[in-house]
């Protein structure tokens, strides 16, 4: 039997109004059922009115270790923050303080407390950051962009630096910058140039670099150590065991240790470098790692807490307490350091002008102090041998 085409219309519209609407989901929802079980198992609205509620709701990740009060820090703020901030803006340069989120940015571009604006800016101490904001190595640790082609070097960067430098009227400067290995020679002649056109325009300030291993390629680590600069960096992390874990494959804790090593042999007065706590580590291997900085002859070691900054980067495994770390100072120092800066918030160039000044100004004193008990100790000699 054939429908004609009015017909096959008509049995359509009846069809189309017999059926019952039901709404469809594209994906049925599986927290429909644990939500209200959920409201269920929780207080009744008989349960708040009688106060019989839990005194705490804990929300979020109860298995992490949760945030203490001494590693909560202030809003940044004060002359000399603001002043480096626009600074910066102005000649496009990048800091380390702001691309790797450091907690401590209003103390160190801040100086301290209770000082007038040019004792501050003397005491302030801004880390720059060289050779742009864009890394080839990815750090489990580290917020810093990463890729493998980053864009060129910027050919006046050394002199916008210096100029910049200059006009602060910082005592403490202290340079960085992203691993570059997409360069032939890592960046080592755009660090050094930066260090002498600093130099040249103010030679007053101390300069401190801080570089990554150029690959372990040791002539570029003389160029920079011979490049006119005050102390050089270079961090080792954490200790040996843990180096595959949190640093890129690339960076290995005997190339860190050559590199420092070299450094010193280069000419340089103090070499530096830095460890995080509280990534895993145990009492044994970082009395290893110092034993081995100890046997390079590195002169200045800082310990701080591990700060996670996003949650794509590894977990903090412990927050370790400042009785701990005045203790690690306590034993570094015993090893035959120079200097050692140890605290949770302690970063590699935290406050690092203030440190160093204050190291030397109480070395001068102690000096002083030496010279005067010998001065007595004779004339007392020589007043006993004349009686």
């Amino acid at each position: 039997m054939h429908l004609s085409t009015p017909q096959v219309q008509s049995a359509l519209r009846a069809a189309r109004a017999a059926r019952t609407h039901v709404r469809c989901l594209a994906t049925p929802s599986s927290s429909k059922g644990s939500f209200s079980q959920t409201l269920a198992d929780g207080p009744s609205l008989d349960d708040f009115i009688a106060d019989r509620v839990p005194d705490k709701v804990v929300l979020g990740n109860k298995t992490a270790p949760r945030l203490p009060s001494y590693l909560k820090t202030t809003i940044p703020k004060g002359a000399s923050f603001a002043k480096i901030k626009k600074d910066l803006r102005g000649l496009n340069l990048h800091t380390v303080c702001e691309e790797a989120r450091c907690p401590n940015i209003g103390d160190c571009w801040g100086g301290k407390e209770g000082m007038s604006d040019a004792e501050g800016k003397k005491a302030a101490t801004a880390t720059i950051m060289l050779m742009g904001d864009t890394c080839t190595r990815g750090c489990r640790f580290c917020s810093v962009k990463t890729s493998r082609t980053p864009p060129p070097l910027d050919p006046h960067e050394p002199e916008n630096t210096a100029e910049a430098i200059s006009r602060w009227g910082l005592g403490y400067i202290v340079l960085t910058s992203v691993d570059r290995d997409d360069l032939a020679d890592g960046g080592a002649h755009h660090f050094a140039e930066t260090i002498m056109k600093i130099k040249q325009k103010a030679p007053h300030i101390l300069v401190e670099a801080l570089t990554g291993d150029f690959a372990g390629n040791l002539e570029h680590v003389s160029l920079v150590a011979k490049s006119g600069l005050d102390v050089y960096a270079h961090n080792i992390e954490t200790v040996e065991a843990l180096t595959p874990f949190v640093r890129d494959r690339r960076a290995k804790f005997r190339q860190s240790l050559q590199v420092l090593e070299h450094a010193k042999k280069s000419g340089v007065r103090v070499t530096k470098t830095s460890m995080m706590l509280g990534v895993g580590e145990n009492e044994d291997q970082i009395m290893d790692a110092l034993r081995e900085l100890r046997k390079s002859d590195v002169d200045v070691v800082t310990f701080g807490q591990y700060m996670r900054p996003t949650k794509r980067h590894m977990k903090v495994d412990r927050y370790v307490e400042p009785a701990e770390f005045d203790r690690w100072k306590q034993v570094a120092e015993d090893m035959g350091f120079l200097y050692v800066a140890s605290g949770p918030l302690v970063r590699s160039s935290y406050k690092a002008g203030e440190f160093y000044i204050e190291n030397v100004l109480r070395g001068k004193s102690v000096e002083r102090r030496t010279k005067t008990l010998v001065a007595d100790k004779a004339l007392e000699t020589e007043t006993n041998v004349q009686s």
